[in-house]
């Protein structure tokens, strides 16, 4: 069963529900995994989804932080959620589809501006929920999975705009980068995007703060689509839809497409 996925930080689903109809209408993913939805589930704007032909769902949520869904052309069973970290936080759901090919879609903690757990205690949160997910995958290692999500690490050298300046940034760090490649080796998880397009510089966040996003290009890729190495292979025509970061009232994000010929 071939299928097309995509994987976007939305920054409110109410707030951006046109955007995500658009999305669809026009790109038509069969799988779309959005972040920081900021809405409770029963607030989210599903019916704008259903319209498009996205009839399954499944998502998690909490009034105005974080929250994940899924949205579906192809049947979904719910496979639950886990609070890594015990945070208490709307940042994890899993579905499987007919095929048996589970999706995790993940929206880590951003970690705050100061990378130093000891004066910031949102970047502890941040590597404590990557070790917690390092943790798991070890212990329940992946089969026939896909995880997704906005990671909140740019893990190369030519994932952000440039190196050396943002080794001291959150998101950058060296010890975020190295936290997250655990995780990754946990699970034996393969970069889907990087393995389709290994060289070169790749974005899929513009910071909001920049007043012309585009032409000054200070991006980084923060938006990530894995896949476990029985399924690695089978992922093709991997791409980010940069022009979507310049759509009226845009997320900082912009959506990162992967396909599977399973």
């Amino acid at each position: 069963m071939p299928f097309t996925l995509a994987t976007w930080n939305i920054n409110s689903i109410r707030l951006r529900a046109a955007l995500v109809a658009r999305l669809l209408r026009e790109e038509a993913p069969d799988v779309l995994c959005l972040q920081e939805c900021k809405s409770p589930v029963d607030k989210m704007p599903l019916d704008v989804f259903r319209a498009q032909g996205y009839t399954h769902c499944v998502a998690r949520g909490q009034k105005c932080y974080n929250g994940v869904a899924i949205l579906s052309r192809l049947p979904l069973e719910d496979c639950g959620d886990r609070d890594f970290a015990d945070l208490g936080h709307a940042r994890h759901v899993a579905a499987r589809l007919e095929n048996g090919v589970t999706i995790h879609n993940f929206y880590v903690p951003a970690g705050g501006d100061i990378p130093d757990r000891a004066q910031n205690e949102k970047f502890g949160q941040k590597l404590d929920y990557l070790t917690a997910m390092r943790d798991h995958f070890h212990a329940e290692r992946p089969k026939r999975s896909i995880l997704v999500g906005d990671l909140n690490i740019a893990p190369r050298e030519d994932d952000v705009w440039n190196h050396k300046q943002l080794l001291k940034v959150v998101s950058h760090t060296p010890v975020e980068v190295a936290q997250l490649a655990e995780t990754q080796g946990a699970g034996g998880w393969v970069d889907v995007t990087r393995k389709d397009i290994p060289e070169g510089n790749l974005y899929s966040w513009w910071s909001y703060r920049s007043p012309d996003w585009d032409a000054a290009d200070k991006g980084r890729r923060l938006d990530h689509v894995w896949a476990s190495p029985d399924i690695a292979n089978a992922a093709h025509s991997s791409r980010i839809l940069r022009a979507v970061r310049g759509w009226d009232q845009p997320s900082d994000h912009a959506p990162v497409f992967a396909s599977f010929d399973l």
